[in-house]
């Protein structure tokens, strides 16, 4: 039977225990990465992280979890109360839906019945995914606005520039997976890489991914959303107690689906590498443990970002998105059509076909460097509006002082000239009461 047939043959007990497994995959992978994010960027940078809450702080997450309910809920009088209490909801109940297509494991047997561990398969389950991280941002959004505050507005309306951006990028990146693998079913992509991983087959994909899904989930450097130095918090400044905690379950999940995808997509999933998929490793439930192995080494690389990058100026994150990253993949899939083409149509193997691209490689890296560098003329004119920062001119004299300094010199010898005052007090007299 195939997988499709499999997950269409699970009786009703058994589709409500892998959702509710799902279900509890994000708000749990939430606690232990906050923990171990905490930790993480402590140990980054030389400090200890959380340490008072549970054995070396581990419960640190549970503690907050608990808090947050009971905290004091402030609703701003000027917010739109409707939309303000379905925001958080929008952001997190999509992430949630994600992890649905996403393959865990093979075939497997769960209290006497063959399934597979996968909700649902889908001809289109890559769409799918892609659909709930796009209306998350939905959330983001309404919450900015409906909070009738700037700081928030302003975090709203760059998150949705920032998804538009990054979301073209990570389509355009799939593109490529789709082309090898021949479907869109997130099963079959993981089943067409037992003969080889996409991350090396297809790496430049995989780079423009792997940027991609930091920004669609606003996640540092590219936090633009929330960037506390100018924006206070960003979208989520005026929410508190448990709405504030929603939004960061709707991050932390939203982590995870991009990780889980980009395991299916170009880790092989839950395949263990370097064997077959009939092989013992690749049997049972052992693959779930792969899946997660790998899934845990991209939700790391988040954190250590994280830990060592600074944030992006708005202007720069806008230009890598639209500059960089879409103008490569639109290259780099016309490069993809073209070896399938010819794959296709003639023998042609693939090593033959990377030392043909390195060869183009090398030619075109020589061509650059034998190519002249563009002189720039001499120019001793400054600019003074109009490029770049603004530059002070050649002949700047800074004065010796200034009208303002002048003032307080003056005011200060007014002073010293008028003789001190005497209080008509006790404490100005010669001590008689």
């Amino acid at each position: 039977m195939t997988r499709a047939e499999l997950l269409a043959d699970d009786p009703l007990w058994l589709i409500l225990l892998k959702a509710v497994v799902l279900m509890l995959i994000g708000p749990i992978m939430t606690v232990v990465l906050i923990v171990g994010e905490r930790k993480t960027v402590g140990r980054m940078q030389n400090r200890p992280g959380p340490n008072r809450v549970g054995p070396k702080g581990s419960l640190q997450a549970v503690a907050d979890a608990i808090k947050l309910p009971f905290k004091e809920q402030i609703i701003p009088d000027t917010a739109d109360r409707k939309v303000y209490f379905l925001a958080p909801i929008i952001a997190v109940v999509p992430a949630l839906i994600g992890l649905a297509a996403i393959p865990f494991g093979p075939e497997v047997t769960i209290f006497g019945e063959r399934t597979v561990l996968q909700l649902v398969e889908l001809p289109v389950g890559v769409l799918l995914i892609l659909a709930g991280a796009s209306i998350g941002v939905y959330g983001i959004v309404l919450a900015g606005w409906a909070s009738g505050s700037p700081y928030p507005l302003l975090g709203g309306m760059r998150s949705a520039a920032q998804v538009i951006s990054y979301e073209i990028a990570m389509g355009l990146s799939i593109v490529g997976v789709v082309l090898y693998s021949g479907t869109l079913a997130t099963g079959g992509i993981v089943d067409a890489q037992a003969s080889g991983w996409y991350f090396y087959l297809l790496l430049p994909s995989f780079v423009i991914y792997l940027i991609s899904m930091v920004g669609e989930t606003n996640r540092a450097p590219f936090d633009l959303p929330e960037a506390e130095s100018e924006l206070v918090g960003g979208f989520h400044t005026e929410y508190s107690s448990m709405k504030f905690a929603m939004f960061f379950l709707a991050e932390y999940t939203n982590m995870v689906i991009v990780s889980a995808f980009a395991t299916t997509l170009f880790l092989g999933g839950y395949l263990f590498p370097f064997v077959g998929v009939d092989h013992a490793l690749n049997q049972g439930w052992l693959p779930v443990l792969w899946f997660f192995i790998k899934m845990g080494g991209l939700l790391f690389l988040f954190i250590w970002l994280r830990g060592t990058l600074p944030r992006f100026r708005y202007d720069q994150f806008m230009k890598l998105g639209w500059k960089v990253l879409v103008p490569a993949n639109l290259v780099w899939l016309v490069l993809i059509a073209a070896i399938r083409a010819i794959r296709n149509e003639g023998n042609v193997s693939t090593g033959q076909i990377l030392i043909i691209g390195g060869i183009v490689i090398v030619v075109i890296v020589l061509l650059t460097l034998l190519l002249p560098e563009k002189r720039i003329p001499d120019d001793d004119s400054v600019p003074i509006t109009g490029g770049g920062y603004p530059v002070p001119p050649l002949d700047l004299k800074v004065p010796d002082t200034t009208p303002r300094r002048k003032a307080l010199k003056a005011k200060a010898k007014a002073e010293k000239k008028e003789p001190a005052a005497v209080a008509a007090t006790k404490e100005g007299s010669d001590g008689d009461i």
